[in-house]
């Protein structure tokens, strides 16, 4: 078929809204040239696309059933059996609703991209259905996974396991949730801005985002490409270790990984030792004003504290940087996610990998089509965004990924002298849902309030794990572990080594009401 031709006027817009004009009398030259430009594009449109074949077949895809999802979590369900062997045979997999699974409609959390039925699976997905996985379900997520609450979904609140009244934390809302409940052994996640961690530290379970590329995001929904991560979570930090050995790696087809596959036995890495190991406090993760928990912070100091009774080094540092960090990665997500996430309907452009033209199709007809009924937090991020790009022309983005180096610079001077740098995962318990007919101003505080300890390691890369450390008034709390770039085996001998010692994650009020 022909791609559309423009007429003459249409020409005289777009010139417009670039500064230039067309001469009156060269208006129709001007077309007739543009046309021949895009004849080749008729030819484009003939070729066939190369898609990632299907694997394992789709059996019993379904939406949940009446009575089986109190939590809100579970978008739809499946029974997706992968190899008879492997390290992940007979556990149970959730898939985060942003992360494609072949023949099984997809939302991402908005109506605008509800009904989208991806033709392949994530890579993620392929490899974990090789490990022996079996995949029982879509997990809900935040509406364009841009919320660190569980309330912005189009399909519902994600509601906390421990108490039902609560947010779950987001975007990986529904992961989090049903591993906490038991319903699924592991679930995939994405963090943009702390989207593994903040929902696995309010639901009380391990959540791993990698050193950005360790894991491919091929075939996710993006939000901005430098900083959109894949990860583990579950119940055990074993079987976090298990996820991430099946998962990382090169796959060839996303720019953000580059090199082999890592050599890395994580679970191998679990021994239990931690004897001189040196660990740092950093005190700017703690009394966070108007937001930090005197509770929280008293117990994530108490569980690093403790450490030093296996033989681990445990002193304070000041890390200035790490409060300046959230304006660096603000300006990042803010004008990055208008224009890839939005503007360039969710791919974007200038990355080499596998691209989902489907996808831009469907979202992008249904973005324009439900352009009122996006998120508040979305719409925000458009509104502030496109400012920011009109008036400024992309400056303050590039100036952020040039201070995003310092800021790296400045958590790796400390990491030079420590394995591990140590604060809460989340500088307050769990949040009330809002009402629906909250203030606006409520309902996006309780989205976007939390992720202050969390952002700023999607813009550095470097790999972070919420660990549950205390309960307090019912509630998990979550010690936050960083780690040095691609030293994830690190990160998670000591979680395990912190969680075989000195605390083992509360089953849920609400588990058994969720099963």
């Amino acid at each position: 078929m022909s791609v559309s031709r423009p007429e003459p006027r249409d020409l005289d817009l777009i010139a417009s809204d670039y500064g230039f004009s067309i001469p009156h009398d060269q208006r129709d030259t001007v077309a007739a040239l543009v046309a021949t430009m895009l004849a080749p594009y008729d030819e484009l449109d003939t070729m066939p696309e190369p898609v990632p074949k299907i694997r394992y077949p789709r059996t019993d895809t379904r939406p949940p059933a009446d009575g089986e999802n109190p939590l809100g979590a579970w978008h739809w369900r499946t029974t997706i059996s992968g190899a008879k062997d492997g390290p992940l045979a007979g556990r149970t997999v959730a898939v985060k609703d942003n992360i494609c699974l072949a023949e099984v409609p997809m939302m991402n959390g908005s109506v605008t991209v509800e009904g989208y039925l991806p033709e392949s699976d994530a890579t993620v997905v392929t490899r974990l259905l090789d490990a022996g996985a079996t995949i029982t379900g879509k997990s809900v997520c935040e509406s364009l996974c841009f919320s660190g609450g569980s309330h912005t979904s189009d399909s519902g609140p994600v509601r906390n396991p421990h108490d039902l009244r609560r947010s779950a934390g987001g975007s990986s809302s529904g992961s989090a949730a049903l591993v906490a409940a038991g319903q699924v052994d592991l679930a995939l996640g994405g963090d943009q801005g702390g989207s593994i961690r903040m929902p696995s530290g309010w639901c009380g379970v391990y959540g791993l985002k990698p050193t950005w590329g360790l894991v491919p995001y091929t075939g996710a929904f993006p939000i901005e490409t430098t900083l959109d991560h894949l990860g583990p979570i579950a119940g055990t930090v074993r079987d976090v270790a298990l996820m991430l050995g099946v998962m990382a790696g090169p796959d060839g087809l996303d720019p953000r990984q580059s090199g082999q596959r890592p050599s890395t036995d994580y679970v191998g890495a679990l021994s239990g030792d931690i004897s001189g190991l040196r660990v740092a406090i950093v005190a700017e993760g703690f009394g966070i004003a108007g937001l930090s928990e005197d509770d929280v912070d008293a117990a994530v100091r108490d569980a690093a504290h403790s450490l030093t009774k296996l033989g681990a080094r445990v002193e304070d540092v000041s890390i200035p940087w790490h409060r300046d960090a959230m304006a660096v990665w603000n300006a990042i997500a803010v004008e990055g996610a208008t224009r890839q996430m939005v503007a360039g309907e969710g791919m974007g452009t200038g990355w080499k990998g596998l691209y989902l033209t489907s996808l831009v199709d469907h979202y992008g007809a249904g973005r324009r089509r439900l352009a009122d009924r996006l998120s508040e937090t979305v719409k925000l991020t458009i509104l502030t965004g496109e400012w920011m790009q009109r008036t400024y022309h992309g400056r303050y983005y590039a100036k952020a990924q040039n201070l995003a180096r310092v800021a790296t610079a400045a958590y790796d001077d400390v990491l030079a002298s420590h394995e591990l740098l140590v604060m809460p995962t989340l500088p307050l318990k769990a949040t009330l849902l809002p009402d629906q007919d909250a203030p606006l101003a409520e309902r996006v505080a309780r989205a976007l309030e939390v992720i202050p300890n969390t952002a700023p390691f999607d813009v550095t890369g470097h790999p972070a794990m919420n660990v549950p450390c205390a309960m307090s008034e019912g509630l998990p709390v979550g010690m936050m572990l960083i780690g040095q770039a691609g030293d994830e085996a690190t990160v998670l001998r000591a979680a395990h080594a912190f969680s075989e010692h000195f605390f083992t994650p509360a089953i849920p009020a609400h588990a058994a009401d969720a099963g």
